[in-house]
């Protein structure tokens, strides 16, 4: 008499491995895209300071520009308002 290899179905041995394989696969993927997400939001987060701190940079030297300007900067803010709505405006 011959015995079954294990892992045959007939006798009642791996009948669940190919969904055990699926489902480990599966698990590996979804971890592989939480780490990725994840890597995504630190990077995303890490750019969002650093822009948060370049424009605070340049509002510190916009006032000081206007501190030590101020007709200048009145001119300039004339100007650009004249340009701006000249575009806007369609003409």
């Amino acid at each position: 008499m011959q015995s079954k290899p294990p892992g045959n179905p007939e006798n009642g041995q791996g009948k669940n491995e190919p969904i055990e394989r699926i489902t480990a696969g599966a698990h590996e993927t979804v971890d592989r895209i939480a780490d990725a997400g994840h890597h995504a939001a630190d990077a995303v987060s890490e750019k969002g300071t650093q822009l948060k701190e370049a424009q605070e940079e340049w509002l510190k030297d916009l006032r000081e520009y206007v501190n030590e300007h101020p007709v200048q900067s009145v001119g300039i803010a004339v100007a650009g308002g004249f340009l701006l709505s000249r575009l806007l405006s369609g003409r």
